[in-house]
């Protein structure tokens, strides 16, 4: 797929290009994104180029994963991270991160209302999918302020640092944004109490 890039109220959510390396390094070493995200520990320089020069563009090119950098406006600082992955043929998730000092503006959220209609219009995305660790706060909160819905907890459902843990889980579909779908969707009957 062709890189895209999607511009919201404040910010502009772009593919990587090789100008982003420094702010990614910098970035990546805030501690909190260190715990909750699986970037490589520690993360040195050659890991942002590998990640920024190598591994983004490639997702792109063979249409299995979409990395975007966050940006206040065009040219103003790095302040996210947005990616979305294919999990099979109905699926597809996303992962984020906020750079420390951006946090609590609302940003993360504009970002991913904005990838998570790119997914379902562009891409063709089913379902969306969210995952993270249970204890991550920040990231549930976004991600419920974005739509989705919380479904639980996956026990062993994410390893991280070579240890299984136990994640919550969620869902966004198409239908939550006042869009079609490309396939239609019965849901399960409601079972009242």
């Amino acid at each position: 797929m062709e890189p895209r890039t999607l511009i919201t109220e404040r910010l502009t959510v772009r593919p990587y290009l090789p100008s982003d390396i420094a702010e990614m390094h910098a970035a990546c070493q805030d501690p909190a994104i260190q715990h909750w995200i699986a970037v490589p520990v520690p993360y040195g320089l050659p890991e942002a180029e590998t990640f920024v020069t190598e591994t983004a563009p490639r997702g792109w090119l063979e249409d299995t994963e979409y990395n975007f950098t966050v940006r206040l406006g065009a040219d103003g600082p790095l302040v996210a991270a947005v990616g979305v992955h294919r999990r099979g043929d109905f699926a597809h998730e996303i992962g984020y991160w906020t750079a420390p000092g951006h946090r609590g503006k609302g940003y993360m959220t504009e970002a991913v209302r904005a990838v998570a209609r790119w997914a379902f219009t562009d891409v063709g995305c089913l379902r969306l999918i969210w995952r993270a660790g249970v204890g991550n706060t920040a990231s549930r909160a976004v991600a419920e302020k974005a739509g989705f819905i919380v479904e639980g907890v996956h026990r062993a459902g994410m390893e991280h640092r070579e240890t299984l843990r136990d994640c919550w889980i969620g869902a966004l579909l198409p239908s939550d944004l006042g869009l079609p779908s490309r396939l239609p969707y019965l849901p399960a009957p409601r079972r009242d109490a």
